[in-house]
């Protein structure tokens, strides 16, 4: 198939393609004497892997490494897609479900708990993003995972309650200075609380910080409480850490 072709089938531009074949993410089968790209079904099956792990928020840069790495698996890769992909989808299904009672609660058709205004935002982690993330190289992994995952489900409860309410607090003030007295009380209630789950050292939680920014997952689901708040946060907690690590 050419070009053209394969971007018509998928639903991708052509400028993607050419720039997957630049950065040599998707090189086609070959190229004719004309310029012409034509792309194999081998092709298409490695494009098929590489739109499932975007859709998962994996960097182009980390899906490269994955896929030519050669110990992958495209069968485990596609099983472990699909938990994930499952996971995706129950938090959705519950955001969309709290979407639709906020709509009622302003209509005045019902009354929300302040809880129930933020059911499906769910920042634990997805049980299989930690096994993903191990499983094909992803160091920056938030080390209180697996201490929540061992918790009750009433402590889990009250855990994600105390989350929410110190991301909403700091969504509040984003807008204020990073170093002003007020952002640094908010980030060292937000230290304190990691530190009851984990062990974070100062330029472990500078270092957590500017995940928030560098990895679009974390940025994508700490801005959902604010525009910004992850950018915020990493500022706030570099000089939080910066202070304190003398």
């Amino acid at each position: 198939m050419k070009v053209k072709e394969v971007a018509d089938l998928v639903g991708i531009s052509v400028r993607t393609l050419h720039h997957y074949d630049d950065i040599g993410l998707l090189i086609p089968e070959e190229t004719t004497e004309a310029g012409y790209r034509i792309y194999s079904n081998k092709n298409l099956e490695t494009l098929q892997q590489i739109l499932f792990f975007k859709e998962l928020g994996f960097p182009l840069k980390q899906i490269k490494e994955i896929i030519s790495s050669p110990s992958f698996d495209r069968e485990e890769a596609l099983s472990l897609h699909r938990k994930m992909l499952v996971e995706k989808r129950r938090r959705l299904d519950r955001m969309i479900e709290t979407v639709e009672k906020t709509m009622k609660h302003m209509k005045g058709e019902i009354k929300m708990s302040n809880k129930e205004k933020f059911e499906g935002f769910d920042f634990s982690h997805n049980p299989y993003e930690q096994e993903a993330r191990e499983r094909w190289g992803d160091e920056a992994v938030n080390k209180a995972n697996q201490k929540i995952g061992n918790i009750s489900k009433s402590e889990k409860d009250e855990f994600e309650e105390r989350f929410n309410e110190i991301y909403r607090k700091l969504a509040e003030i984003r807008h204020t200075s990073p170093d002003s007295k007020e952002a640094q009380e908010g980030i060292k209630e937000w230290y304190d609380f990691l530190n009851t789950m984990g062990d974070y050292s100062f330029d472990a939680f500078k270092g957590l910080g500017q995940i928030y920014v560098d990895d679009e997952r974390f940025t994508k689901n700490i801005d959902q409480f604010g525009k910004g708040l992850a950018q915020f946060m990493r500022d706030a907690m570099a000089v939080f850490a910066d202070r304190n690590n003398k």
